[in-house]
């Protein structure tokens, strides 16, 4: 009883500062996104700020080490009926204090397996992560709408001479994935990174501030910088 007046005494702090932050920036109703925001807080005890559309299946494996949100901000293909699904039958660890999904997304991790977003960065809206292995994202990564990060290739071929391959993806610190982009099992991007528009990514590219790109994916060109 005494852990939940606490947080009820926080609530009531915080709330002000979440209007001021979200005011004139969401299409949402601030009242209906605080309910949720309460909801989650007192019942599943996770810092999650979201849209009316957002469906988590397994939040009991969502690990969030600051705030999560949801399909809040405004951006212009996003419409107030897009859906957000969470699946998650293994772990989503988001070490960051602050992190952004946009609407649309689809995600899925499925059991024993792992998804795990470093500190900062951001996904944009109606990108699909569909998760059998692992995806390690490193910090300050942004990736663009309409991305498709697969590892697995969920049906069996075999054939003579074929070399198994790693089907974790690792990306970088600080890495741009461009829209459109397909990321596929055992790719791994290095630090500080660019990934062209609608590239097909598989592969170890191991050379730090690249740009990648084409289909396949290759190397483009070396000693770039974004911010």
């Amino acid at each position: 009883m005494k852990s939940i007046l606490l947080k009820i005494k926080w609530l009531i702090k915080v709330l002000p500062k979440l209007y001021k932050k979200y005011h004139g920036k969401t299409d949402e109703k601030l009242f209906n996104v605080f309910i949720r925001f309460v909801y989650y807080q007192l019942v599943k005890n996770k810092y999650v700020l979201a849209h009316k559309n957002l469906k988590i299946s397994g939040i009991e494996n969502l690990e969030v080490n600051g705030s999560l949100e949801i399909g809040l901000l405004k951006f212009g293909i996003y419409h107030p009926s897009d859906v957000t699904f969470i699946n998650l039958e293994g772990k989503l660890d988001i070490k960051s204090s602050h992190y952004s999904i946009g609407r649309g997304c689809r995600i899925h991790v499925g059991k024993n397996a792992t998804l795990e977003i470093g500190e900062g960065g951001h996904i944009m809206g109606y990108s699909n992560f569909i998760i059998s292995n692992r995806l390690v994202i490193g910090n300050e990564c942004a990736i663009a709408w309409n991305c498709q990060f697969l590892d697995s290739d969920h049906q069996f071929i075999n054939y003579e001479g074929k070399k198994e391959k790693a089907e974790e993806i690792i990306i970088g610190n600080h890495v741009w994935i461009g829209n459109g982009a397909q990321i596929y099992k055992g790719t791994k991007i290095a630090d500080g990174c660019v990934v062209a528009s609608n590239s097909v990514v598989r592969g170890i590219f191991s050379i730090p501030n690249s740009i990648i790109g084409g289909n396949p994916a290759r190397l483009i060109k070396e000693n770039v910088t974004w911010n």
